[in-house]
């Protein structure tokens, strides 16, 4: 009877946990910037014919439709040394989540030991000298801590929002990863779209410089015009190594990110910068709430934070065990004899009187949880700026660039036609080369647009945080937690 009554009240106990657990219980504040209804609304730039409200796909560079793009991608998302960095992070993170949940196991320990010794008389209340004899002690000992207020819980929930901080940390990373390689490869793309337009412009400037000398020789031109010329000619040239070293640049910034050294990968097959066949898809505001990882890591840590005011308030209250010990000890040789056993059972409550420290700590968690909510909150707006800032700088340039496209072409109609008649004696050699100077300078300018449009693009995919779904790094780190909580799932139960 006596052992059933103990069972009953540990299962009273037991009961108690759940209605005892000190500190604040987590929720996302009502006055989070995440819950104002404009953070869930519509872009202001979401307006424009060249964005749309589509969802934005988890792997966003596919709709370039460019295989060796894509290629990149997926092969930076494997190899890159920042995702291995992350992935320990997280897979840190877990291994300490599965050691706090360790902490509700049953502690079981065994001890052994033998020495010779002489034992002082006194101590056993005697006057006389003991004998040197060989002593033994072996015991198993078994505790089990009573979560009465909360302590353990809290804990879990501060090591559970790690590690979802981790992961969405992990989810962050990917992002970079996949905005970075693109960017890179659209770099180097743009670089050698920018050489083959000055390339194309100083062939048409040598041309003119030809068709100068031939003037001169037929008696019809004059020095100035074919040094001039040819002047023009050497400012073009001038231009050809910015470019060619812009392409090497964005080729060894890839390679870093595919996890390469520099002079691993080769020189890129890309001549104009890849471009959407769609318009770019941005969805609204709750959507973009949900997919970024950053806020989701922020999100997480706050929710750890509001679980160590927890933690800190159990501190306060005093601890509770429940433990049974069994051994011998005595003599080696009367070992394992009757007046050698030993054995108890019973709880065991301690408390640590709370000082002023216990009462610093509880402070500085509340203000840890007041921090993290404010970061939350900052992260939110950025992250809502971020993109309207982005969108709006893509429309922009879209426009620019239509102008810039339109000016390009009248420049080119002029250019030929004061070609002609500078050819056939019509128009002074100065009025050809200024057509020609305009020409080149839109080409130049047009160029630049079409580069600084695709980043505009990248900036906005990376404001708008997709790319981290579908990894199957993360797939595999999942596997192995739920395989480890698996494997630990029997030892709980017995």
């Amino acid at each position: 009877m006596k052992a059933v009554r103990s069972v009953l009240a540990l299962a009273l106990l037991q009961g108690l946990i759940a209605c005892s657990t000190v500190g604040p219980d987590y929720h996302v504040p009502a006055s989070a910037a995440l819950n104002k209804p404009a953070a869930q609304a519509g872009f202001a730039g979401a307006n424009d014919p060249a964005v749309s409200i589509a969802p934005v796909p988890d792997q966003w560079w596919q709709l370039y439709n460019d295989p060796t793009l894509n290629q990149l991608v997926q092969e930076a998302l494997v190899h890159n040394a920042d995702l291995r960095v992350a992935d320990a992070n997280l897979r840190k993170a877990i291994a300490l989540q599965n050691q706090v949940d360790a902490e509700r196991d049953i502690d079981a320990k065994v001890g052994l030991a033998a020495k010779r010794a002489q034992e002082a008389g006194e101590q056993f209340l005697l006057t006389e000298k003991l004998p040197v004899i060989n002593e033994g002690d072996f015991g198993i000992s078994l505790a089990y801590q009573i979560d009465l207020f909360g302590k353990l819980k809290r804990g879990e929930e501060a090591a559970d929002a790690n590690t979802q901080a981790s992961l969405a940390a992990l989810d962050l990373a990917r992002v970079n990863v996949a905005v970075q390689t693109v960017r890179a490869y659209v770099q180097g793309c743009s670089a050698a779209h920018e050489y083959a337009v000055a390339q194309h412009e100083l062939d048409l400037q040598d041309q003119t410089v030809g068709i100068a000398q031939r003037l001169l020789k037929a008696g019809r031109g004059r020095d100035t015009d074919v040094i001039r010329a040819q002047a023009q000619s050497d400012l073009l040239r001038a231009n050809m190594p910015k470019y060619q070293a812009e392409q090497d640049v964005a080729r060894f910034r890839l390679a870093v990110m595919l996890g390469k050294a520099p002079q691993e990968l080769a020189p890129l097959d890309c001549k104009i910068e890849p471009a959407l066949a769609q318009a770019l898809p941005v969805g609204d505001g709750t959507a973009l709430l949900k997919r970024r990882p950053d806020i989701r890591q922020a999100e997480r840590e706050l929710a750890g934070a509001t679980a160590k005011i927890g933690i800190a308030t159990a501190e306060l209250y005093p601890s509770i065990a429940i433990g049974a010990s069994a051994g011998l000890t005595g003599v080696i040789a009367d070992m394992p004899s009757s007046p050698t056993a030993r054995w108890g059972f019973g709880p065991l409550l301690s408390w640590d009187i709370p000082g002023a420290g216990a009462h610093a700590r509880l402070r500085a968690s509340e203000a840890g949880a007041d921090g993290a909510l404010a970061h939350f909150d900052s992260v939110v707006l950025n992250a809502l700026r971020e993109t309207e800032s982005a969108l709006t700088t893509y429309t922009h340039d879209l426009q620019r660039n239509a102008d810039l496209r339109s000016a390009r072409d009248k420049a080119h109609i002029v250019a030929q036609q004061n070609a002609q008649l500078y050819k056939a004696g019509r128009s002074p050699y100065l009025t050809s080369l200024d057509a020609t100077r305009t020409l080149a300078n839109a080409d130049s300018a047009l160029a630049a647009s079409d580069s600084q449009l695709a980043q505009d693009q990248i900036n906005l995919f990376m404001a708008l945080g997709g790319g981290w779904q579908n990894s199957p790094a993360v797939a595999q780190i999942h596997a192995t937690e739920r395989a480890a909580d698996k494997d630990k799932a029997p030892a709980n139960a017995e």
